[in-house]
């Protein structure tokens, strides 16, 4: 068993990032951007409700970006968010004035799922890059016109899934890439936590329960590696007897393939379920686990050795991973046309499609 040194680990990291970005097209700053300091991009937010909404406070201490407003139609849901530290020192706006701000660059869109769309759609007319919380709503053909309508002015729709860039994610797609793992046949993942009363009622509003909340997460991991499933078969189970809701808190989703095989899990019962978040990719000259995901370290098993990694065990923990300050960067760098999105529009509509079947949603309407 070979633990890499953390030396070595950040070297391998490194060279995965530098390569994935290379194979993705990233182009060298030009003009102004590489000749002097650039000027932050502006950014507005649209809506608190979303459970990540405070993301907001990595786009304020990153010096890519300048936070001129927020809005949030719902009353009550504003009056706690000003109290926030998060949202101090804002201006509170309607949203037609702040998709009019002069010189807005992009909005984040931090509503709870089944409005997020309709100010996406709103956003993108306007003219703006927007960064869209997870998961894309509820209406596949929704986001589709929005991705399409993005598409034709040139935008980006940046989806908000919060391990695309987890630094364990990343060398895994190296790996993958590599080909280092042989045939891929099996991926399994699991997304669980304990989910309080108040969260759950909320939550019960969507069919899907808990695959639709926290299980997108991984079906975006999972769809990263395989692609779309031909089909997908749901499991959603409400398990705590005495919950007064109809949450669907114990799921699994089975997506099929025609050599290969995935799994996703998520519940809101798992106690310490942040501990066992997890994503393994099994093929034919290796497995890649990572474990936990928020807090990612991998056990890397190889039929040979490839690169700095040894056949056998291999042991890579990345401490100090925050969520969302490489998505923030990434966006800013896709808007100053310096690189290209990691992530097609085709992956993220496939990604919502298996999000909506294995939540047992209607995909057609």
């Amino acid at each position: 068993m070979s633990l890499l040194p953390r030396r070595t680990a950040l070297a391998a990291l490194v060279t995965a990032t530098a390569s994935l970005t290379g194979r993705r097209g990233r182009a060298a700053p030009s003009g102004p951007a590489a000749d002097g300091p650039r000027r932050p991009l502006r950014l507005a937010q649209i809506g608190v409700g979303h459970g990540h909404a405070n993301k907001l406070a990595v786009y304020r201490d990153s010096p890519d970006w300048e936070v001129v407003g927020i809005c949030e139609p719902d009353a009550g849901l504003r009056a706690v968010a000003e109290k926030q530290k998060t949202y101090q020192g804002l201006p509170w706006k309607t949203r037609d004035e702040l998709l009019a701000i002069e010189g807005l660059d992009a909005v984040l869109v931090e509503t709870k799922p089944d409005s997020s769309l309709e100010h996406a759609a709103a956003a993108v007319v306007a003219g703006k890059h927007v960064h869209l919380d997870k998961p894309a709503g509820t209406s596949l053909p929704a986001f589709q016109k929005i991705l399409d309508e993005a598409k034709g002015r040139g935008l980006v729709v940046q989806m908000g899934y919060m391990f695309r860039f987890n630094p364990a994610v990343v060398l895994l797609r190296e790996f993958l890439a590599e080909g280092w793992l042989g045939d891929v046949f099996e991926v399994s993942a699991v997304m669980s936590k304990v989910v309080e009363p108040a969260a759950r009622r909320e939550f019960a509003r969507f069919p899907g329960g808990m695959m639709f909340e926290l299980g997108c997460h991984v079906i975006d991991l999972v769809v990263a590696v395989l692609g779309k499933p031909d089909r997908v078969e749901s499991v959603l189970r409400h398990s705590l007897e005495t919950a007064d809701d109809t949450l669907a808190d114990n799921t699994l989703a089975v997506l099929h393939y025609p050599r290969a095989s995935g799994t996703v899990r998520a519940s809101a019962l798992e106690v310490e379920g942040s501990s066992r978040r997890h994503l393994t990719v099994c093929g034919t000259q290796g497995t890649f686990h990572i474990q936990p995901l928020d807090d990612p370290s991998t056990r890397i098993v190889l039929d040979r050795d490839r690169g700095v990694f040894q056949k056998g065990i291999n042991l890579l923990p990345f401490p100090g991973f925050t969520r969302y300050i490489a998505d923030a960067a990434e966006m800013a760098a896709i808007i100053r046309g310096e690189t290209v999105s990691a992530f097609s529009p085709e992956h993220d509509l496939a990604v919502q499609e298996t999000v909506l079947r294995a939540g047992g949603m209607p995909v057609d309407v």
